[in-house]
């Protein structure tokens, strides 16, 4: 049975945790595939939250294998914490796989983050400062530190050669201090015995599960315009959120897929700098933001609300192939007498339908919309669609039009329970 891929079809921060969750309760493994802990989860089951940032949300669930793929790169004291807040609360991570290939973030990445965006001054990109982007570099450089370095023999060797390197750059580029190799050791030395028998070639487990029909779930981790290559660069992550990364960070094929699902909220968000045409400055962004508790799972920063923009849907589905799409959080949206959905932008005079390959025209796009009429019945408690109240009802069928892609499932709240399943 191929797998399923679940992922975010907007900016990130579009409820993936909670879809997730429902699938991988089904599922015999889930596999992380991008991207470390600058992304996060936040699922609640039986009335407890769990803020998930780099383990799969099949933990969970006990009989549930969760693969972190070699596409990750892991900060080990950071996955440490996970595991313990998650023991703390009955949790077992016995079932947990790292990859051998995952690079490792270590305290220079995370100083070089923070130098490197304060010499960027007004310029920043609006990182979340946890080392993602220099740990990708030098695995791009090929000067990194593999997790099988981590907890091998190399493990001094290669912390002490990757620390010598990087004390250059932190003290003869940005003029910072240079990082206490000698005090790194000693802390790290016992994350990599804690970690060394969680690693393994996780490729090897994928691949076999796939094989013996076994039901694999692709996790993803934030969103498709913040892909490196297809999202709005330079304002992007340093990996690949997109269906076709789920392959190269899982270490299977593309026939190890069988359907792929996008997740999108009924409105906008994004967290940081960069374009966002349907971005709302006024009073009806700011109740959108306190409705739908729109503050980052990891940073908590406030995030940007604006209206659902359909063009940003339908690349999307071009770009990631998505058989279905999920439209999460429409109960924030109650109470708002119109609601509006951008169908098109106009650019220098014309009218465009598809998302621009260059994120500075983005910039200058002006929404296009279409108005559709609002509700203020409380939805929370729907759970088919007759339940709905004809206005949220007309409001998802016009979504499908426009996007022309199958909407299978809604949310209605925060809760597990609160969905609802349309195909």
């Amino acid at each position: 049975m191929p797998g399923k891929v679940i992922l975010g079809a907007q900016w990130g921060d579009e409820g993936k945790g909670k879809f997730i969750d429902i699938f991988a309760a089904k599922a015999d493994l889930v596999v992380r595939s991008q991207g470390g802990n600058n992304a996060g989860h936040t699922v609640v089951v039986n009335g407890e939250t769990y803020k998930l940032q780099l383990i799969p949300s099949g933990i969970l669930y006990p009989d549930c294998v969760n693969v972190i793929g070699p596409g990750v790169v892991v900060d080990p004291r950071n996955v440490l914490r996970e595991i313990d807040g998650l023991a703390e609360k009955g949790v077992s991570c016995d079932k947990l796989y790292i990859d051998a290939r995952c690079h490792c973030i270590l305290p220079w990445h995370l100083e070089l983050d923070a130098l490197s965006e304060k010499a960027r001054g007004g310029d920043d990109i609006g990182t979340t400062k946890k080392g993602i982007g220099p740990t990708y570099m030098d695995k791009a450089e090929r000067i990194g530190v593999r997790m099988h370095d981590f907890v091998g023999e190399r493990f001094e060797e290669a912390l002490r050669e990757a620390c010598e390197r990087k004390n250059k750059v932190i003290t003869g580029v940005y003029g910072g201090e240079p990082i206490d190799i000698e005090a790194v050791l000693a802390e790290y030395k016992d994350y990599a015995g804690r970690l060394r028998p969680h690693v393994r070639d996780t490729s090897v487990l994928t691949y076999a599960a796939v094989k013996a029909g076994q039901d694999v779930l692709f996790e993803g981790a934030q969103g498709t315009l913040l892909d490196l290559d297809m999202g709005t660069y330079p304002y992007v992550t340093s990996s690949h959120p997109v269906a076709g990364g789920c392959c190269i960070g899982s270490g299977v094929g593309p026939t190890a897929i069988g359907s792929v699902m996008g997740i999108c909220k009924s409105y906008t968000t994004r967290v940081g700098k960069g374009p966002f045409p349907t971005e709302l400055f006024d009073e009806t962004g700011d109740y959108i933001r306190k409705a739908g508790g729109e503050f980052g799972t990891v940073t908590g920063r406030p995030r940007r609300t604006g209206w659902f923009d359909a063009v940003i849907a339908r690349y999307a589905v071009r770009v990631n192939g998505l058989t279905e799409l999920v439209i999460n959080k429409i109960d924030p949206l109650r109470g708002l007498d119109k609601l509006k959905v951008c169908v098109a932008y106009r650019y220098k005079g014309e009218t465009i339908t598809e998302f621009p390959a260059n994120f500075a025209d983005l910039a200058h796009c002006e929404p296009v919309y279409e108005e559709f009429e609002g509700f203020t019945e409380d939805i929370t408690g729907c759970r088919s669609w007759d339940d709905l109240p004809s206005a949220v009802q007309s409001y998802i069928k016009e979504l499908e039009r426009i996007i022309d892609c199958p909407i299978t499932m809604l949310g209605v709240g925060p809760a597990r329970d609160q969905v609802m399943t349309l195909k």
